[in-house]
């Protein structure tokens, strides 16, 4: 029968499951599949899966489940095995790889930080720094109809913004990735200036979160928001 796989363990894991149901339509009891020094675990499935709001709390369950009684290699939501064999085999084929990313874990867990910054703040500090954009932005307010005078200084804005947001980004990275094992800068999106997972060790969590709320008091205009702990869906 069709497998979903939720996560890596080691075989020393406890892997409490009990009480857990799995994704689908019908769910099935969440198990484990052990293969020597591993276990993945897995639940049956009759039907191809979709990210559905049920289903991802489910997945997400299981992993903070497990992820609370040691270290966890979480999959991303949508794995699938065609049986118990399939599985197994590929416990074995890549057990070195597994287990030494299960010790690179341990005792860790990941967070997320994005931040972004006040558009309106940001041109007001462009315009009061940038003699030539003041002067466009002066001429066009006045009533000055040719049509070159916002074009240049929209390109003088565009510039200020990139280079501006790039070191404000590097710099916010550069402090929190201080704190961490490990980390992973992803292209920011939607207004952000920084999208950061940080793999951070659990006798470091209270360190790490005083410095983020410092950055969050000091920086102004920039709007910081943190989510963790989570599995470590970034470091697998």
């Amino acid at each position: 029968m069709p497998l979903y796989v939720y996560s890596i363990t080691a075989d020393t894991h406890p892997c409490r499951l009990d009480g857990l149901t799995g994704v689908g339509a019908e769910p099935a009891p969440v198990r484990a599949v052990t293969a020597g020094p591993l276990r993945a675990v897995v639940s049956d499935i009759e039907e191809e899966i979709r990210p559905k709001r049920r289903d991802l709390a489910a997945h997400q369950e299981v992993q903070e489940r497990l992820m609370a009684d040691g270290p966890v290699l979480p999959l991303q939501f949508g794995y699938t095995a065609p049986d118990d064999q399939a599985v197994t085999q590929v416990l074995q084929e890549r057990a070195d790889g597994y287990l030494d990313a299960l010790a690179r874990l341990r005792d860790c867990a990941e967070y997320h930080v994005k931040a972004s910054q006040d558009q309106d703040a940001l041109l007001r500090e462009i315009l009061g720094d940038s003699d030539r954009a003041r002067s466009l932005n002066d001429r066009i307010r006045a009533g000055d109809t040719d049509p070159r005078l916002p074009l240049e200084l929209g390109e003088i804005v565009a510039v200020e913004v990139r280079e501006r947001q790039e070191t404000l980004s590097a710099e916010l990275a550069r402090t929190l990735v201080s704190f961490a094992e490990d980390h992973a800068e992803r292209p920011p999106a939607d207004g952000d200036v920084l999208n950061l997972s940080l793999l951070v060790r659990d006798d470091r969590k209270d360190e790490f979160l005083r410095a983020e709320a410092r950055l969050a008091e000091q920086v102004e205009g920039v709007r910081f928001r943190l989510n963790g702990p989570l599995p470590p869906y970034s470091f697998v």
